[in-house]
């Protein structure tokens, strides 16, 4: 365990076959990785694709299989952990399973340092067609996704850009080519609102994308002045003066549906005791703590409110 007492958790994600166990095993034995630290591996998919553990004496490496999601509480990884003697934890993780169930089961005391996705090219657009809430699932948090067996001559790096872009700015994109070459995405995704100008104007259109982008650098907000079309939402609990400000977003399908929404600051009577109403909305943003967020987070000071109608699409997305 490190100087901070948290124990070091590296995941990697992705469906069979999508090189998950190549990646790990390859890692397993770099010398950057490999400096004499023990490690606890857990795998909970077991593909074509095995492990030699004929090196692992020399890793340093303890494998355990968890084969049941069953298995996947704190108190027994923290018992596979401490009979291990293991510095650190890998896991190779289930397609099937979903990142908030294994974040539910990790002891408190255990930190996740990387997060990557792996697929397989050549399946990765069905997947994504047929299993839309999985795909969405791995790609929400992880920093890196590749994609293995791409092949540039029948595939478009557009289309899997998209789809990754569409759920993440900030994850890195690498494509493993047929041929054995590789090479990192460097398509560019200017925003489709201007950043830079005095009152930033977000079309109804672009609320789900403007909404992931304040969430993945709030810093840069800090000092400006928005526009948008919202709902202005208040709740009991709410503090007096404080209104949620947000839209509806799905990012997958209807199930997912959620309400997304930053802390706002008003001292109008807008009657929200009867439900949201729709508002156009300029606000100054502040880039500070607040305890509805229980740390650092957008607040928006509304400055200008008007009552309007819902937008032609209620739902925002991300296409």
């Amino acid at each position: 365990m490190n100087e901070d007492n948290i124990t070091p958790v590296y995941l990697f994600l992705g469906f069979l076959e999508g090189g998950k166990t190549t990646f790990i095993q390859q890692t397993l034995g770099d010398k950057r990785f490999n400096n004499g630290d023990k490690t606890l591996l857990l795998v909970c998919e077991e593909g074509v694709e095995e492990y030699d553990e004929s090196t692992f004496d020399k890793y340093h490496v303890v494998m355990k299989v968890l084969e049941d999601k069953e298995e996947m509480t704190p108190e027994n990884l923290q018992r596979l952990f401490d009979e291990s003697g293991a510095d650190r934890v890998m896991i190779e993780y289930n397609g099937m399973w979903t990142v908030p169930e294994l974040f539910a089961a990790l002891p408190d005391d255990w930190g996740v340092y990387q997060i990557m996705f792996f697929a397989d090219a050549s399946t990765f657009i069905n997947y994504n067609n047929n299993m839309r809430s999985l795909v969405v699932d791995k790609l929400n948090n992880c920093e890196l996704v590749v994609f293995n067996r791409f092949d540039r001559n029948k595939q478009d790096k557009m289309e899997f850009h998209k789809i990754v872009r569409g759920i993440s700015r900030r994850t890195d994109i690498a494509y493993e080519y047929t041929d054995g070459k590789a090479e990192y995405d460097d398509i560019e995704d200017p925003l489709p609102f201007d950043i830079s100008a005095d009152t930033i104007v977000v079309e109804d259109r672009d609320y789900a994308l403007w909404y992931r982008d304040i969430n993945e650098e709030p810093a840069k907000y800090d000092g400006k002045k928005v526009k948008f079309r919202v709902m202005a939402a208040g709740n009991p609990k709410f503090p007096k003066g404080v209104i949620g400000l947000g839209r509806q977003i799905m990012t997958c399908c209807v199930e997912d549906i959620q309400f997304c929404w930053l802390v706002a600051l008003c001292d109008m009577e807008l009657g929200l005791a009867t439900g949201p109403k729709w508002v156009n909305v300029t606000v100054d943003i502040k880039y500070k703590w607040h305890k509805l967020y229980k740390g650092k987070g957008p607040v928006l000071n509304v400055t200008e409110l008007e009552m309007t109608t819902p937008p032609e699409k209620p739902v925002a997305t991300f296409y």
